[in-house]
């Protein structure tokens, strides 16, 4: 092999590094116009996140940590398929981002996030089997990386254009290796997980394949114990099978890779010659010997090996990823605080331990008073709305509202008609007025919601501070304020919320 030293980036020319210049407005608008309209997210994991949004700047949300490995032309093929094979155990070891707008979804929500925040298929007819503009990939490497150049230029619409100003026949002709820079931009708008690079480094051309799974941190000694996995692996492997192709199935690769995404290391994989393994199993048993003798052979220190290594034994063993650190930090605080204090908190303890060197399978579970105090909290509705009120439709009866009432012990029952439009609401008392009056009784039908409902409602976006809130209620002497977006019902703040935060308030007064 050409060589296995690391060349490490947190960011590339690409979409991981949004910053207000020209280039990047430009993808957006191209972006956003081959999609069709706004991206659609539907991710599913413990918990569902269904939301849209008009631009590609919720991949801002992914960070990664990019190792790239220098192969020869000759060997491409060979090492790629390889990258593609160790993917899945490697990420599985190294999962980091479980959360999303406080959704629990994969272990590793970065592969299903990146893939949805830029896909372009939205407008396509539902036969199209278009592939998707972030991808593991759809097959093995044949010969070369040329397979894969021609397949992304004839599958994917150029995105960006420029005066690229070079001529690589010109350079050729001279003796000179070409830069290629129009293939260059064009690579750097696909966004294969394995992605292959063409470059010129001191007038010499060389190949590299860039690992682009890996999450950033938890800490950096967690990054790079996972690179000196990931290189120990290509290593190891590659000495190991002289062609991938002949002991596993790509489907097997592909499949790994979305259960390692999904479930980390709960995952189970189909492995060489059939074999499965959970995740564990397979990694401390067969995958760290593998990569720690590889290592050594290519005369990496060992005092090295030993650290780096012995961070994913111990990781794995313990079964605590960065992930599993965060979903059970999450999970061991408790009511009565709000999930905006307990993703506080875990922001909070994530930075202190950051600070403090250790890696994420040494870190003690985060606690509900790392979040600074509980008002930053509490600063504006969006922050502790109620975001799943019990709604009706205006043609339900009144006797099923009654029942809604005294079930879910609740005092207001907002009114949607179809895509979620809010228009009306019904209280308690509306309610028990309407059951003591004549029109009652003299009714022989179901009556509904609508004969009773408020029309003419009081109501406050996410973003309204919990001050102004307050002072909406006590103006219009209401119990109740639906919390809207663009005329649809996102929440609902009532008494009962801000009776909390009194509680709160004078527990804390009392305590100091």
């Amino acid at each position: 092999m050409t060589g296995i030293l690391p060349t490490l980036r947190k960011s590339d020319l690409s979409l991981d590094n949004m910053m207000p210049e020209p280039r990047y407005y430009a993808l957006n608008d191209a972006l956003t116009h081959l999609s069709g309209g706004p991206y659609q997210f539907r991710i599913q994991g413990t918990d569902d996140l269904l939301i849209s949004h008009d631009s590609i700047m919720l991949e801002a949300a992914n960070t990664s940590f990019q190792v790239h490995f220098q192969v020869g032309p000759e060997e491409f093929a060979k090492l790629y398929n390889i990258a593609l094979a160790v993917t899945a155990p490697v990420l599985a070891a190294a999962t980091n981002s479980p959360l999303l707008f406080g959704r629990r979804l994969w272990r590793e929500t970065r592969i299903a996030l990146f893939q949805q925040s830029i896909d372009t298929r939205g407008g396509a007819p539902d036969l199209r089997d278009l592939p998707a503009r972030v991808r593991f990939g759809g097959r093995w490497i044949d010969h070369s990386i040329l397979e894969i150049f021609r397949e992304d230029i004839a599958q994917f619409d150029v995105v960006l254009a420029a005066d690229i100003g070079d001529d690589p026949f010109e350079a050729i002709e001279k003796g000179m290796a070409p830069p290629l820079k129009a293939l260059m931009l064009h690579n750097s708008t696909v966004y294969r997980w394995n992605r292959p690079c063409y470059g010129v480094k001191d007038g010499v051309a060389h190949l590299r394949i860039e690992n682009r799974v890996l999450p950033s941190g938890p800490t950096p000694l967690d990054e790079m114990a996972n690179a000196a996995f990931w290189f120990g692996l290509m290593a190891g492997l590659a000495e190991q099978h002289d062609d991938i192709r002949n002991v596993m199935s790509f489907d097997d690769a592909k499949s790994n890779f979305i259960v390692a995404g999904r479930l980390g290391l709960a995952g189970h994989f189909n492995w060489i010659n059939g074999d499965v393994f959970a995740a564990p199993e397979l990694i401390l048993q067969r995958l760290i010997p593998l990569a720690r003798e590889a290592l050594t052979e290519v005369e990496i220190d060992q005092d090295d090996i030993d650290r780096y290594l012995g961070v994913i034994e111990a990781r794995v063993s313990s079964g605590r990823t960065g992930s599993d650190w965060m979903v059970r930090s999450l999970s061991s605080m408790r009511d009565p605080s709000t999930l905006d204090e307990r993703l506080s908190a875990l922001t909070a303890a994530t930075v202190s331990r950051q600070e403090g060197g250790e890696p994420v399978h040494r870190w003690d579970l985060a606690t509900i008073d790392e979040a600074g105090g509980w008002l930053p909290s509490y600063m504006y509705v969006e922050q502790y709305m109620n975001t799943a009120p019990i709604t009706v439709r205006a043609d339900a009866p009144i006797d099923l509202v009654a029942n809604l009432l005294d079930w879910h012990r609740i005092q207001h029952v907002p009114v949607e008609a179809e895509g979620h439009q809010l228009v009306g609401l019904v209280s308690h008392r509306s309610l028990l007025r309407f059951l003591a009056s004549e029109d009652r009784l003299r009714q022989d039908a179901p009556v509904p919601v609508s004969r009773i409902m408020h029309r003419d409602l009081v109501t406050v976006s996410p973003e309204t501070p919990t001050v102004e809130a307050i002072k909406l209620m006590r103006e219009h002497k209401i119990g109740c304020l639906p919390v809207i977006t663009d005329s649809k019902l996102v929440g609902l703040v009532t008494e009962r919320e801000f009776t909390g935060i009194a509680g709160q308030l004078l527990e804390k007064m009392l305590q100091e």
